[in-house]
């Protein structure tokens, strides 16, 4: 049986000073050889390499999440909060009045 997996490991540079934000750690990713292929010629086309498409599709989808999580949090405020409706409610009397 053919093994369909290749290894892909990217090209992170590491900065001078660790704990920098532009700090790199290389990554190993076990991926099936079709894939990493095609996320070549992404890649090529779009004049980045594969590590700075993968950063930024992950950065991408690490924001996605972080503004999904601030508008939740927002959201259950706001529903914690409540609404003023306006008016009194109505009296036992005007419930049950026929």
């Amino acid at each position: 049986m053919e093994d369909k997996t290749e290894i892909l490991k990217t090209d992170g540079n590491k900065s001078k000073r660790p704990g920098s934000r532009d700090a790199k750690t290389n990554i190993t990713l076990k991926l099936d050889k079709d894939l990493i292929r095609r996320v070549r010629v992404l890649a090529a086309e779009k004049g980045t390499s594969v590590s700075a498409l993968l950063s930024a599709k992950l950065e991408e989808e690490l924001s996605q999440r972080n503004r999904y999580e601030e508008a939740k949090k927002h959201a259950l405020a706001v529903l914690a909060e409540g609404w003023d409706l306006g008016g009194a409610p109505p009296t036992r009397e005007q419930m049950h009045e026929r």
